[in-house]
């Protein structure tokens, strides 16, 4: 008597659990971009979350009440505004998600959305960069020449990076 052959394994993966695990890969990765923007990807010292810092060293800088209220407001303003736009943003990543999925794929609005998420990256660092200059606008010359010291003093040194930051109004 011969032991019978066991069945054939065939994978069995449904496409719904297929797509919440592409879409759980798609948020972990916007996580870890995100992420990565925030502390610092590239970061350019005119991005940094330079307000924070500010408020931070509210009593080297000798800040008015009226000069941390307005940074508070500003920031907290700023959060609100980014918590928005990154909820559009995953919202966009997430039909994106959808249209890769379709067969066959409309590389025309796979593309209008490609733009759209990126314009929309663009406004998000655009807004911090004009939330930034005005919190540098709520402080004095001596002030701005303080917080540059102290920038300095603290930043970490990478070869081939400047030493000193403009904190200087354009």
């Amino acid at each position: 008597m011969l032991a019978a052959e066991p069945p054939a394994l065939t994978p069995v993966v449904h496409d719904e659990l297929n797509r919440a695990l592409e879409d759980l890969a798609g948020q972990v990765h916007g996580l870890g971009d995100r992420w990565r923007d925030h502390f610092g990807r590239g970061e350019s010292a005119a991005e940094r979350p330079l307000i924070t810092l500010m408020l931070n060293w509210r009593q080297e800088l000798a800040l008015t009440p009226a000069q941390v209220q307005s940074l508070e407001r500003l920031r907290a303003d700023f959060q609100r505004e980014a918590t928005r736009r990154d909820a559009d943003l995953r919202a966009a990543e997430t039909a994106l998600g959808t249209m890769l999925q379709a067969e066959p794929v409309d590389l025309g609005g796979v593309e209008a959305k490609l733009r759209d998420i990126e314009r929309q990256r663009a406004d998000l660092r655009l807004a911090r960069v004009k939330t930034i200059e005005q919190g540098k606008g709520q402080l004095t010359p001596e002030q701005r020449t303080k917080l540059s010291n102290l920038l300095a003093s603290s930043a970490p040194r990478r070869a081939g990076t400047p030493t000193t930051f403009d904190v200087q109004p354009r």
